[in-house]
């Protein structure tokens, strides 16, 4: 709809965009009690969005409807609907009980899922926000974030600004507030990877995350979010390529362009290239020899500035 803030009202509906993100840096430490990996990691939106459109519904529960470029699921394995079950079981005012459960939500998917850019997460916490919204259920922001950390690892990551430092199993939040422009080229394999079996593959390595933590903490502080990019520190990489070795064939052949600093974002399958002083022209000419000897789609993306 090319809408560049959040909330837009249209006819009395409310749009809520859900831009994506990548990791500027991922590190994954020991396994906790409740089954998840302790993780260090900086991720950062970009301007490409899902979009959620919230309107009355006419009939008792939730409508969802699923269109764009890329499936999603229209039922409850889908993270928007079990946000609007959360916020409808914990709602005490019975008027608002009566308002918010008749919604119809249709959810444009235009980002792949499978694809390291944290997608669902984000449609999970445009949910929140457009059901607080749209039906004025003055939810706190705690509550909110006791929420999406219900309902998903980085899904509290999609309700703050746009650069973040997450620990934990990714739902403990503090804010960057240094600005951080970048424009990024994603190579877009058509690979849906699987977290879970990354995960699965996953051998700790206590010394490297130890000496990645350090660096990367230290240059948080000197506010040098450029150098953390650069590092391309992401614990996953070896465990996704061993199991999917078509992403780090594509690695090297994005490498061998000689771009830029080359990463692969979350559990992957999305390879992105920091672009710096690349003019446009040679950018298209980078995507076009993507298509042709990689058969891989690609874009090019900017930081979202909220």
């Amino acid at each position: 709809m090319g809408f560049s803030e959040q909330f837009n009202v249209v006819d009395g509906r409310l749009v809520v965009l859900a831009p994506c993100k990548v990791n500027l840096s991922l590190l994954i430490g020991e396994k906790r009690a409740d089954g998840f990996h302790e993780l260090e990691t900086v991720m950062a939106k970009v301007a490409w969005f899902d979009e959620l459109l919230f309107e009355k519904g006419d009939t008792d529960g939730i409508e969802l409807v699923c269109k764009g470029a890329h499936w999603a699921p229209d039922g409850q394995d889908n993270l928007v609907w079990r946000a609007y079950d959360m916020v409808i079981t914990g709602l005490e005012d019975e008027e608002k009980l009566r308002q918010a459960r008749c919604v119809k939500i249709t959810l444009t998917k235009n980002i792949p899922a499978g694809s390291g850019l944290g997608s669902a997460s984000s449609d999970a916490a445009a949910a929140l926000l457009g059901m607080n919204r749209f039906f004025g259920l003055g939810l706190s922001d705690e509550k909110l974030h006791e929420m999406a950390g219900r309902l998903g690892s980085d899904v509290a990551f999609f309700l703050g600004g746009p650069l973040a430092f997450c620990w934990g199993r990714g739902e403990k939040i503090r804010e960057i507030e240094e600005k951080y422009s970048f424009r990024l080229l994603l190579a877009l394999p058509g690979v849906s990877v699987s977290t879970k079996g990354v995960y699965e593959n996953f051998s700790i390595d206590k010394g490297l995350f130890e000496r990645l933590s350090e660096k990367i903490n230290l240059e948080i502080e000197k506010k040098d979010i450029d150098f953390v990019a650069g590092m391309c520190a992401n614990i996953l990489e070896e465990c996704c390529f061993d199991l999917y070795p078509q992403l780090a064939e594509l690695k090297r052949d994005i490498q061998s362009l000689g771009i830029g600093h080359v990463c692969l974002s979350g559990s992957g399958s999305t390879v992105y290239c920091l672009l710096g002083d690349v003019s446009d022209e040679d950018v298209k000419h980078y995507q076009v020899q993507l298509k042709e000897n990689c058969n891989c789609e690609s874009l090019v993306v900017y930081n979202n500035r909220w």
